[in-house]
């Protein structure tokens, strides 16, 4: 696929640098990117990917847009509350680059629908919310062989990874269990500054647009801890679990399971950090 004039007009600076150039904004344009949650995380994930001019940005959340959103939602704005979110979204998008498709899945994530869904993207961009999506996520993206990012924030800090499976470490590694219930704060009982999901969020479109390259070094097996009140970037190393239910040598979780159940509720269970 040849670029237009107005193509090459639009995506002048990615073109000039030797790693992107012309052959590689035309992988970006040819990509598909899911984006699981258009709320904190995923607003300046998908902001950032359609302005790369990412050919295909699916969106993925059944919330409507409210009030309290907006802090730190930028995708949305005032004259969307009370919209689905991905509706909201999709306008967004399509009117900061027209090169770029919108479908919207206007609907929870689940068990049964996950591995359709992930079916018609090359890779994953995990903004969600809570501890049962987290999991569903990287256990579908795991057992389909799909890459991802993961991203969440609570109040000042954030932190991000990448998990390419086969490659690194995937979340039951660094989490094999979710906490209790209870045991840690919603984000109405915490609160969040709005800029951290900027920050971690335009990490997370950066892992996606490199993974789509071949570029660069990906978060792989590594987690990037971000305390904005310091303003301190902090790096572990994360290590492939070789006792991983999920991606060990001898897993026991070779399909989907009941995520809720596996939280210990029947509603969204809240991680150590969660993106909202």
């Amino acid at each position: 696929m040849a670029l237009t004039r107005e193509q090459i007009d639009r995506y002048s600076r990615h073109i000039l640098l030797p790693e992107i150039g012309g052959e590689g904004q035309e992988r970006l344009l040819n990509a598909r990117v899911l984006v699981a949650g258009a709320g904190g995380l995923g607003s300046p994930v998908a902001l950032y990917l359609a302005a790369a001019g990412v050919g295909t940005i699916g969106l993925a959340d059944s919330d409507s847009v409210e009030l309290s959103n907006l802090q730190r939602q930028i995708v949305h704005s005032t004259f969307d509350v009370g919209h689905p979110k991905v509706e909201s979204a999709r306008r967004t998008l399509r009117g900061l680059n027209p090169d770029v498709q919108v479908p919207t899945h206007h609907e929870r994530l689940t068990s049964g629908n996950i591995m359709g869904l992930l079916e018609g993207y090359d890779f994953v961009v995990d903004g969600t919310d809570n501890f049962a999506t987290r999991y569903l996520i990287n256990d579908a993206c795991v057992l389909m062989g799909k890459p991802f990012s993961h991203g969440a924030i609570l109040r000042f800090e954030g932190q991000a990874t990448t998990i390419v499976p086969g490659e690194g470490p995937c979340y039951r590694c660094l989490y094999p269990e979710p906490p209790p219930q209870g045991l840690v704060p919603t984000c109405q009982q915490a609160g969040v500054l709005g800029a951290v999901a900027g920050v971690i969020g335009a990490i997370q479109a950066c892992e996606a647009v490199k993974w789509i390259l071949g570029e660069g070094s990906l978060l792989v097996g590594r987690l990037l801890l971000f305390d904005a009140y310091r303003c301190v970037f902090r790096e572990l190393e994360a290590k492939r679990d070789e006792e991983c239910v999920l991606c060990g040598n001898r897993p026991t979780i070779t399909r989907l399971i009941d995520y809720e159940e596996f939280c210990g509720t029947g509603a969204a269970t809240p991680g150590p950090l969660f993106a909202i």
